[in-house]
């Protein structure tokens, strides 16, 4: 199997699985006084350090959660419920893009709904990339926003936002900021001091590391309202028995990225050209053609991540996702459709566009484990496949097609969102 689906998860790196065993197979609570507590005190202390330096933070901003959904979930009600002014007579104000992570918009979509605070959306250009004047102008309202929040890279197109300009003006207003960077972390260099944000949430398993583990970094002197209780670790923000194994194979996962980042980025600046011109080749003189929903300019998207769209009536992306994993390959959609949904991608409509190319696009993403060879053969299944698609069937027998895919899709235990993995411990 050809894994295309490294925004989804990694596999993870055989080193980073040497680092943790000894932690695996030996005892010893990092809380406790005896010589085993204070040999896993020192690997906890030493991946919390090791970490904060490569993401350029100080080790005492730094929190371990367990994973990125908790690390952004503990910030926005962390942070809004101390910051919240409860004898307002109208809620607060929190400001979010339109291509926010579950684990972001669902959070403050509650908070919402129940009256605790008001949400403003804005919106993003159809490159996928927010826009800044709009991000200026509601910073500056009379009544100013208690938080704002954006993700630093989008998990379905790669696009990578301005958040250091966001957060400069949010810091100037001082109105906090935070932003999910897990799709990020890894891919592109990240330093939480120079961009100026409030706090981050980063996770360990997009990056060859292991699941169940994430990072929440926090700016000092900015103090956040627990969101869960029940002991006194990691300075009371999120207490429970320190996973020291976890947290060593992140913080090898972070420095085995810090080290090789250089060669990583200009693989998969490589594998990205080589995998389009494949596909090119593959679909010359064919009836289809694709087009990028990802940002074409390198710099603004991440290196690893393409959306595409197969611009033909009789390409169908739930459809092509099955053969395409019956063929061998894995990618993943640009929408819900993985759940049983047949709602389009919330996303490439929130960039402006109409409902089939939402429904007929297709996420790439390469990992460090991906090769020259990986991408020669998956864009010949995309492209055989893609054709097979058009030309087997006619518009009657497609309907019986994306019925059984939907079917399929939905017997198996996924959440309401497709790319909710995306960002999950």
């Amino acid at each position: 199997m050809i894994d295309l689906d490294a925004n989804a998860t990694t596999p993870l790196d055989p080193r980073v699985l040497d680092a943790m065993k000894p932690h695996f197979l030996a005892g010893g609570n990092p809380e406790s006084r005896h010589s085993l507590g204070r040999l896993a005190r020192k690997a906890w202390n030493d991946a919390r350090e090791i970490s904060a330096s490569i993401l350029g933070a100080h080790p005492d901003e730094l929190t371990f959660t367990s994973g990125g959904t908790e690390a952004n979930n503990t910030a926005i009600f962390g942070l809004i419920n101390r910051l919240q002014h409860p004898t307002d007579s109208e809620p607060n104000t929190v400001l979010l893009s339109t291509i926010e992570h579950p684990a972001i918009a669902e959070p403050l979509a509650h908070l919402h709904k129940i009256g605790k605070l008001k949400t403003i959306h804005l919106p993003v250009q159809n490159n996928g990339i927010t826009s800044l004047s709009c991000w200026l102008e509601q910073l500056k309202k009379d009544r100013k926003p208690i938080l704002a929040t954006c993700m630093l890279a989008n998990n379905e197109t790669g696009a990578i936002q301005p958040i250091d300009e966001i957060a400069s003006a949010a810091a100037d207003l001082g109105i906090a900021f935070h932003t999910d960077a897990v799709q990020a972390v890894g891919r592109i260099d990240v330093n939480f001091h120079n961009l100026g944000v409030t706090s981050l949430a980063a996770g360990s398993h997009k990056m060859h590391g292991p699941p169940g583990i994430g990072i929440l970094l926090i700016k000092s002197g900015t103090r956040i309202e627990p969101v869960m209780h029940g002991g006194g670790q990691q300075r009371k923000l999120r207490p429970g028995t320190p996973p020291v194994a976890l947290a060593v194979g992140l913080s090898k996962a972070l420095e085995l990225w810090d080290q090789e980042k250089t060669d990583r980025i200009l693989q998969w600046s490589r594998l990205k050209s080589q995998f389009l011109n494949h596909l090119l080749a593959e679909l010359a003189n064919t009836s289809i053609n694709f087009h990028m929903n990802s940002p074409e300019t390198p710099d603004l998207c991440l290196p690893q991540t393409l959306n595409l769209w197969f611009d033909h009536p009789l390409f169908v992306g739930e459809v092509a996702l099955i053969q395409l994993d019956l063929a061998g390959l894995a990618v993943s959609l640009g929408s819900a459709c993985a759940s049983g949904s047949n709602q389009p991608s919330p996303i490439l409509k929130a960039m402006g566009f109409h409902d089939t190319r939402a429904k007929s696009s297709i996420r790439i993403s390469f990992s460090a484990m991906t090769s020259e060879q990986d991408v020669f053969e998956s864009a010949k299944i995309l492209a055989k496949t893609a054709l097979n698609l058009i030309n087997s069937h006619e518009s009657s027998d497609m309907e019986i097609l994306i019925g059984k895919a939907r079917r399929r899709f939905s017997s198996q235990p996924h959440s309401q969102n497709q790319d909710q993995s995306d960002n999950s411990p």
